[in-house]
């Protein structure tokens, strides 16, 4: 039956912002909510693994290796390592909250969206998180991201005309 819930998640006190499932581990979900409240779940039991507070209003794991967690807050992207929760990167340069984030299909660049600019990062190989690109509105105000899967240097951008 397409309509039934095959399992809840409970723990969360806030509403549910964002959700993500690790690239390699099948049984790993993660989530966010409007308090910040960032939660590791099992797929296969149900069960909350770990509990991460912090301020973040999107969460994205890393494509292939899944090794970092980007969470954006307010107008930072942090960078997480996913086994020891430490912030390996904080990307900063937004002046407005970060609406969206997005990770290329090969996990070495990372997108984020505020209302008036879009900015790229790049994580390869180590670097400090250096952004690459950057394009400002003109009139719109942009609103979400995603890169092409198959074509890592095509990032659509979502926007609406002010």
């Amino acid at each position: 039956n397409p309509g039934f819930s095959l399992r809840t998640f409970m723990g969360h006190s806030a509403s549910v912002m964002s959700l993500d499932f690790h690239p390699n581990k099948d049984d790993l979900l993660c989530s966010c909510d409007g308090d910040g409240e960032i939660r590791y779940w099992s797929v296969n039991n149900g069960s909350c693994t770990r509990v991460f507070k912090g301020a973040t209003s999107q969460v994205r794991f890393q494509p292939r290796h899944g090794r970092f967690l980007a969470a954006a807050a307010e107008n930072i992207v942090s960078i997480l390592d996913v086994e020891t929760q430490a912030c390996r990167h904080s990307l900063q340069g937004h002046t407005k909250p970060i609406h969206s984030i997005c990770w290329d299909p090969t996990g070495e660049l990372l997108a984020s969206v505020s209302e008036d600019s879009v900015r790229v990062w790049s994580l390869l190989n180590g670097n400090e998180g250096e952004c690459v690109h950057e394009l400002s509105c003109n009139g719109n105000k942009f609103n979400s991201c995603v890169f092409h899967p198959s074509y890592a240097s095509l990032l659509v951008i979502g926007c609406y005309q002010s």
